[in-house]
């Protein structure tokens, strides 16, 4: 039972898995865990007659030595055997004379056993010379044994042994399938971005396009100064969808400093009111004071136009966006709420709000608040939807404050 539950458990500490056991780090690690299973199971023996115990550690030097090469099972075997001096007794040498046998023939039958694909049955091979020559060993210096011992002893150890190596070619076999399937999730979700920002590209260019057509036209090009405002804003929107699919595929390094979040804001205000203007939407913007957090300002840029476009393509008509902060001392943050009277969503949406592709709009990916919340939680905040179907949405960004003004800091 020790032996079962000990290598399951290594399991969830280090999967087992083929290319784990080439590994000199991996090596070490699994030899030192099966030598720790080998001494409990030394000092939990299955049986004890005369001076010495009987127990199932050479088990653990065959499985190193079979799985891990003659490096791996060196190490398990010196630890074992170092155990079993510890714990002494007048048959201390004959113990550790069997440790050794496991070893060697572990060694003889290692390279036939990587290469078998019925592992299970072929460790009745392994187990026929080590019965073989433990016997021997055990009977020229052990003569109060009887044969029925012999008998129940070794064909326990058998079945003990087969148990073991079948539970480690399921655990690896089902740690193979856990990164398979992963691999292919990986995939699909490669092949749904490649879609899905094809889609996206698609849909702005084909716009353009269509007004270049029309302009280039007889007697259309004094339309020009009328459309400009529509081309400009569907590039716009091209640059966007561009940046926020190279931050999800490769994500830059966080340029952490201490900056004054309310310029940032307005910046970013000033920027978008034209082009909400055009579209009969007011950017309200309230937000006073001057207060500094520790973040990157490329970020921050980029999560506050992706949550102000979101907020005016969800008002359908004259609609309008507020913009405030606010302060919380005791907890050192600041909470940035960006409201908008537009469609709103329901619980069922607010809950799947930031999963992967999902979007509440026919024409969006679901993209840009997936980079939102990556980038957000990346400056150590966190982002919260709240809305009202049909009538409001609010966004709330908290952030944490700077301990140290920069003045102070420079000072």
């Amino acid at each position: 039972m020790i032996i079962f539950s000990l290598t399951i458990n290594t399991n969830f500490i280090k999967p087992y898995k083929m290319p784990h056991f080439k590994e000199n780090k991996n090596i070490v690690i699994y030899s030192v865990l099966f030598a720790f299973t080998g001494i409990l199971c030394m000092y939990t023996p299955i049986k004890t007659l005369g001076e010495t115990n009987f127990d199932f550690r050479m088990i653990l030097i065959l499985i190193s030595t079979l799985y891990l090469g003659s490096f791996g099972g060196l190490i398990t075997t010196i630890i074992i055997s170092i155990g079993r001096f510890i714990i002494g007794g007048k048959f201390v040498l004959i113990g550790i004379i069997v440790n050794l046998i496991a070893f060697l023939i572990g060694i003889v039958f290692r390279k036939s056993f990587i290469q078998q694909t019925g592992r299970t049955k072929y460790s009745i091979v392994v187990f026929l010379p080590y019965f073989v020559l433990s016997t021997f060993v055990l009977r020229v210096n052990i003569n109060f044994l009887e044969d029925l011992f012999y008998l129940v002893y070794n064909t326990l150890f058998l079945l003990t042994f087969m148990a073991l190596v079948y539970l480690l070619e399921r655990l690896i076999q089902t740690n193979n399938t856990v990164d398979q399937a992963a691999y292919y999730e990986n995939l699909q979700t490669i092949g749904q971005m490649a879609a899905a920002f094809a889609h996206e590209i698609r849909n702005p260019l084909t716009t353009v396009r269509g007004f270049i057509q029309y302009l280039s036209a007889d007697n259309n090009h004094n339309k020009l100064n009328e459309f400009s405002p529509i081309i400009l804003e569907e590039l716009d929107r091209t640059n966007r969808i561009i940046t926020d699919y190279l931050t999800l595929a490769k994500p830059g390094a966080l340029k952490k400093e201490s900056f004054e979040i309310q310029k940032v804001i307005n910046e970013m205000s000033d920027l978008l009111s034209p082009i909400a203007n055009l579209r009969g939407i007011t950017i309200q913007n309230h937000v006073k004071g001057s207060d500094f957090i520790d973040g990157d300002v490329s970020y921050l840029k980029q999560c506050l136009m992706n949550v102000l476009n979101n907020s005016m393509e969800a008002i359908e008509d004259h609609g309008k966006i507020l913009i405030k902060t606010r302060k919380d001392p005791t907890n050192k943050v600041l909470t940035l709420s960006i409201y908008d009277n537009g469609i709103g969503m329901t619980k069922e949406e607010l809950q799947k709000i930031g999963l992967p592709f999902y979007t509440t709009k026919s024409k969006g990916t679901g993209i840009g608040t997936m980079v939102v919340h990556k980038l957000i939680k990346e400056m150590d905040g966190t982002i919260e939807f709240i809305s009202e179907k049909g009538k409001w949405t609010e966004v709330l960004i908290r952030l944490p404050l700077t301990q140290t003004p920069p003045s102070i800091r420079n000072d």
